[in-house]
């Protein structure tokens, strides 16, 4: 099999390291697109996410790449300097791992929501930029396809689990009350939406910051209110609370501003969900401040979740084993579809006179006739797609050659 990845998450790295090898969309569409521009590769999609960084190819068959030497390159910084976080699949490996990724299971947060989305993401800006084939827009929907399925199926003990949720229980757990605190959300994307909202549903009163240049546009959670990014730091000083997830690649909160006019008499948490950092590290040094980053929310699979990792570990061998059974036969698509078309032109030989015979106009038997061709193609692919899931993969290709010869 010609699929390979390179990784690195938060197993190994932490959140300063896993920034190195972040992507904003616009640098993934850039490195999508020379990657895929190179000899042996046939296809590229980059996951990359607060957690981790993946980059995954397809490659000629029988060829093989270093993908972390490409991304070292694409990064600009020494392999040796950083080897030792990488983690490299290739073959079945890194297809369980992507159905295991989609799903949750090697999440920071167990079975957490926004992975399948993030996969469903990278794979959709794949597309954009003309980057994936066929056989990798085939792995990752049904890898999410899968996903799905266990997010339905299998019930997790923290299955809704997000950092910000696991933040606030975290607080909560140590006495904290978020009932009319005043909390400002720094970010208004998809995480800063969540975390706005769930803080709003504890009862605290949030503040969402805004561009200016996008203040008219910009729609933030019911309830909550907003000011321009660039009064953040007037604000602060009143908040108890503040939570910052942009995809910046610059500091949110710097440590310099606190330098100036801006005094701190109370207690302020600070939570930072960004990678790269929103907050720079010296701020969590300074009086009165208490910073947490995405490293401190981490939830593992908890004796209580063991039952439900077993589900969705059946589940996914379910539905690896038929993207298998697709891989194998991928080379027969083209005999299915050919025998299509001769059963097809079959049927309208057998049943031409007795068109002619019935009382439709010309318009009207044209229509009729597409419909009955377009139907037959359907249940001869059915049939066959069928035999191809129910029979071993050599069994199916007699059965296709023997198909084949009817028409010869």
């Amino acid at each position: 099999m010609s699929i390979q990845m390179v990784g690195i998450d938060y197993h190994r790295a932490d959140v300063d390291i896993r920034s190195v090898f972040s992507f904003t969309k616009k640098r993934a569409g850039e490195a999508m697109k020379y990657l895929a521009g190179k000899s042996r590769i046939t296809g590229c999609v980059i996951i990359s996410t607060c957690n981790r960084m993946e980059l995954w190819v397809n490659t000629e068959e029988g060829k093989s790449v270093s993908l972390a030497d490409d991304l070292c390159d694409l990064k600009g910084i020494p392999k040796d300097a950083y080897e030792c976080y990488f983690e490299e699949r290739s073959g079945r490996e890194a297809v369980k791992h992507l159905f295991r990724l989609a799903c949750g299971l090697e999440s920071m947060i167990l079975a957490e929501d926004q992975i399948v989305t993030q996969v469903k993401d990278a794979l959709s800006l794949a597309r954009e930029n003309y980057c994936t084939d066929n056989v990798l827009e085939v792995l990752f929907r049904k890898a999410v396809t899968a996903a799905k399925k266990v997010k339905t199926d299998v019930t997790f003990t923290h299955g809704d689990a997000t950092a910000v949720s696991r933040a606030v229980d975290m607080m909560k757990s140590q006495g904290y009350d978020f009932k009319d605190k005043h909390c400002m959300v720094i970010g208004n994307g998809e995480m800063g939406k969540i975390s706005a909202s769930t803080l709003k549903a504890e009862g605290a009163l949030v503040t969402v910051t805004v561009r200016q240049y996008r203040s008219g546009v910009v729609e933030i959670p019911v309830g909550c209110r907003r000011i321009n990014y660039g009064d953040r730091m007037d604000l602060l000083p009143e908040c108890d609370l503040v939570v910052s997830a942009t995809a910046s690649p610059n500091y949110t909160i710097r440590r310099e501003l606190f330098d100036q006019d801006v005094k701190i008499g109370h207690t302020i948490y600070m939570i930072d969900l960004a990678v790269p950092r929103d907050i720079e590290p010296g701020v969590g040094d300074l009086m009165n401040i208490r910073l947490y980053d995405i490293d401190d929310f981490k939830i593992t699979a908890q004796d209580a979740n063991r039952k439900a990792v077993t589900q969705a570990e059946k589940i996914l061998d379910e539905e690896i084993c038929d993207f298998y059974n697709w891989f194998d036969c991928r080379d027969l698509i083209p005999r299915i579809q050919k025998l299509q078309e001769e059963a097809v032109n079959d049927l309208n030989l057998r049943i031409s006179k007795k068109m002619h015979k019935t009382s439709l106009e010309g318009p009207e038997q044209k229509q009729l006739l597409s419909q009955i061709d377009l139907s037959a193609g359907k249940v001869v692919g059915k049939m066959m797609f069928g035999l191809r899931d129910y029979l071993e993969n050599d069994n199916f290709r007699e059965c296709l050659d023997g198909l084949e010869k009817l028409y010869e």
